[in-house]
């Protein structure tokens, strides 16, 4: 079966098992329905790893394809623009090549040589952050035009309120407490990838595409587990770092979590803050949930359809309504882990400074391999501004 056979499967399938669950109300489910429900989600599950055995495999080929392309080069030259042009050949250009360039991209070179890539292709590499998924799927991001350390102002209202006052009488005075929240970036590299001359030659290969991909990936991964899972400590505040405590799993709970810790878990998150609270954890944990029943045996765990996305009538996977986003830097299962978190993501700020760069390298160190060198580097930080809005569900130690 075709993926695209696979996934319309996979959606029909999400759809029947979201009509039983709606078409089911309050009532408790019988043995047969609860055993028809998990049928449709094992099915699900496994249409999903042949889709992702699928693509892994395309990628895989995709590569070999590209590989063999750069070895069979004609070495053409045609170019696309001129941001493909310094990519391919750096600054071994003629006059005109060069004036193209310039005009595109900045005119300085650095203290290794090349030109900064133009803001509009810097973005892309932002995009690409965006759709690697985990922090930048959900964060707040704001951009500053220089690095320099933030205190980020930050007041917990939840407690406040107002008042009734008399005709004539003066209202009292509020104070509002103000808590100063660190909002620090730092210099973040993909480290230099080296490619064979031949493949940056080759016209057939987009390599603007090619070498945002490959540096986006790589400092998507770094950024990601730093948002997630960063101390503090010469790097930012990960969003499990700053949660506070929600519920400890009940003993026994060491690599699962029952019905009834995701209920406190859910009500540990100030009302304020709960309406627009989602889950988050690795995809591990999300095999786990997927059998658990509440307590008139109805499954808490609704599948999606159009792979997560909220349009074209999809929706994304829920847990007890809200949505699930999967993040792999959240810990998988296991005695004493911080394994899920609860609340509102938008409370994470992540602050970029400026737009990304890539540069291109033709030092010896490439040049007598036959390689071409590139680096992108993104000055970035993150921040959870208020604690009181997202929680974590500690695994029990025993």
């Amino acid at each position: 079966m075709g993926i695209q056979a696979l996934r319309e499967r996979k959606d029909e399938l999400a759809k029947q098992a979201n009509n039983m669950i709606a078409n089911a109300g309050d009532k408790v489910w019988s043995k047969e329905e609860a055993d028809s429900y998990d049928k449709l989600t094992d099915e699900i599950g496994r249409i999903n790893s042949q889709i992702k055995a699928i693509t892994d495999q395309a990628e895989l080929d995709a590569d070999k394809l590209i590989d063999q392309a750069a070895k069979n080069s004609k070495k053409t030259t045609t170019l696309k623009d001129a941001v493909a042009l310094y990519l391919r050949k750096g600054m071994n250009l003629n006059a005109q090549e060069l004036v193209m360039v310039q005009n595109a991209m900045s005119t300085t070179t650095g203290s290794e040589g090349g030109f900064t890539v133009p803001t509009e292709i810097a973005a892309m590499v932002i995009d690409a952050l965006k759709a690697f998924g985990g922090m930048r799927q959900v964060a707040t991001i704001i951009r500053s035009s220089s690095g320099n350390d933030w205190q980020y102002p930050a007041s917990d209202g939840t407690s406040e309120t107002g008042e009734i006052v008399g005709q004539n009488a003066a209202a009292t005075t509020g104070e509002i407490t103000f808590t100063q929240v660190p909002l620090v970036t730092y210099k973040y590299s993909s480290k230099k990838i080296a490619l064979p001359w031949e493949l940056v030659q080759d016209s057939v290969i987009d390599i603007v595409a090619f070498v945002v991909n490959r540096l986006a990936t790589r400092l998507g991964r770094i950024t990601n587990t730093h948002f997630t899972v960063g101390t503090g400590s010469s790097q930012p505040f990960g969003i499990v770092a700053r949660a506070t405590s929600g519920k400890v799993g009940t003993t026994g709970q060491t690599t699962t979590v029952i019905y009834d810790d995701l209920v406190d878990l859910e009500h540990s998150v100030d009302p304020a803050y709960r309406g627009r609270a989602q889950y988050m954890m690795n995809d591990a944990s999300v095999k786990v949930l997927r059998k658990i029943k509440d307590s008139q045996n109805r499954p808490i765990f609704v599948p999606g359809y159009e792979a997560g996305a909220v349009v074209n009538g999809g929706a994304p996977d829920t847990l007890m309504g809200r949505n699930i986003i999967v993040n792999q830097d959240m810990a998988v299962m296991a005695a004493n882990a911080k394994s899920i978190i609860c609340g509102d993501f938008s409370l994470y700020t992540i602050r970029d400074v400026m737009s990304a760069e890539v540069r291109r390298f033709d030092d010896s160190a490439f040049a007598l391999n036959g390689q071409v060198g590139f680096c992108g580097w993104q000055r970035c930080g993150g921040n959870l501004l208020d604690t009181a809005g997202v929680k974590f569900y500690q695994n029990s130690a025993t």
